[in-house]
């Protein structure tokens, strides 16, 4: 695909300017996971301060989960039809707003409205940020910059409870959503004078009612849209299966104490890291199609390793875990490519592309957790076999998705 004056390809000049871009994104796409990890280190507190029951606290998650997935529909059609830039930064000023009301809150209920708030608009900088990317990149450079976004963004669920608890414990709660509040600032600014606006007027999309029905029927109605957003689905399914039953899993199952759930989680987040790392490498040396069938084959061996541990071998955390990282390691690798075929499905709706492919995950990832992970939680074995049954699901979207467009693949091969 050759570079046009919006669309670039690898230069040297380009590759060290998008590491300020990926830098941007990823902050940006780290506001949703700071948002839920950081502040539930807090929960005890809150309750005390505000004489609220630990279902009035979960109601808080719940109220910013809810609006975070019903926007997720919206923050890419937005973008397609007004621009990039208004909506990210717009977004962001409803986030701090939205902050500044949690970290004054006199009463839980004030707390559920500027949870809701964060939640509609925390999601627009990993929705629109996946759109920039193609918007601006292709081929090499756009895999390699998702590569460091993914990468980046890995390391948010590590660190965000860590961080939560020193505030926590040296200026109180409200610290938290205050040190929130600062970051937001500093990215809005940021973003006012680094965040490029990357979609034309002309390719811009309307907002009326029957223009967006249309829209969503287009690419709701095209099965390649949903084969591909159904892999990082079923990916992240895969191993979120373990989080939402990490209680279970370590300390039930493995014996870990409250203290020891970095055992599942450092893992893990390494082999995001490790495998962004390497899709990045790969970028403009393999294709696309060769890099996912290397994730595919560490996701396998993940998935058979961890079958015959957990069928041969007694319970034990170092072993127990590792084939978690693999795992994660492949799904690291497989996503960026996915998502950049994806996107180049609508090339005229990258926003709203990326909103539904969203939307597909996070829905996906919720019915693992509230109804798959509470029916697999009571074995090791019945953990891996659920791994094992989504990683199929995904690997049976790949092979149909590559009979159905292997022309497709070939054009944006490298």
């Amino acid at each position: 695909m050759s570079p046009t004056p919006d669309r670039v390809s690898a230069t040297p000049e380009i590759h060290r300017r998008s590491w300020g871009l990926a830098a941007l994104l990823a902050s940006l796409a780290m506001l949703g996971p700071f948002s839920i990890d950081t502040y539930l280190p807090a929960f005890p507190a809150i309750g005390r301060e505000l004489s609220a029951s630990p279902i009035a606290l979960q109601q808080t998650l719940s109220a910013y989960l809810f609006a975070y997935a019903f926007m997720m529909l919206w923050h890419g059609a937005l973008s397609d039809a007004i621009g990039r830039r208004p909506v990210v930064i717009g977004g962001l000023a409803i986030f701090a707003v939205a902050t500044l009301g949690c970290a004054i809150a006199g009463n839980i209920q004030s707390l559920w409205l500027f949870r809701a708030l964060q939640g509609l608009s925390a999601g627009t900088g990993l929705v629109i940020g996946r759109a920039i990317i193609r918007d601006r990149f292709s081929g090499a450079e756009a895999q390699r910059l998702m590569s460091q976004i993914t990468l980046v963004f890995g390391i948010a669920p590590a660190i965000a409870p860590v961080l939560g608890g020193v505030l926590l414990n040296s200026l109180g709660w409200r610290s938290i959503f205050w040190a929130l509040l600062l970051w937001v600032v500093v990215i809005i600014a940021w973003s006012a004078k680094s965040l490029p606006e990357t979609l034309p007027v002309a390719q811009r999309q309307s907002l009326h009612p029957r223009a967006l029905w249309r829209n969503y029927r287009t690419v709701l109605g095209r099965v390649d849209f949903l084969l591909l957003a159904l892999i990082p689905a079923f990916n992240f399914s895969a191993f979120f299966l373990y989080i939402a039953s990490a209680p279970a899993f370590l300390i039930d199952l493995l014996g870990v104490t409250t203290y020891g759930f970095a055992w599942l989680f450092v893992p893990m987040i390494a082999g995001i890291m490790v495998g962004a790392t390497l899709s990045g490498r790969m970028a403009g040396k393999l294709s696309p199609r060769r890099t996912i069938r290397l994730g595919y084959a560490f996701m396998c061996v993940g998935v058979v390793v961890n079958l015959l541990i957990c069928a041969l071998l007694p319970p034990g955390v170092a072993w127990n875990v590792l084939p978690i990282m693999i795992y994660t390691l492949g799904t690291s690798i497989v996503m960026p490519s996915t998502t950049l075929i994806l996107l180049d499905l609508f090339p005229a709706m990258r926003g709203l592309a990326s909103s539904l492919q969203g939307f597909v995950q996070f829905t996906l990832s919720g019915f693992t957790a509230g109804t798959v992970a509470p029916f697999l939680a009571h074995s090791l074995l019945a953990l891996a076999w659920g791994m094992a049954g989504f990683s199929v699901a995904s690997l049976g979207c790949w092979l149909v998705y590559q009979r159905r467009a292997r022309t497709l693949l070939k054009d944006w091969s490298p």
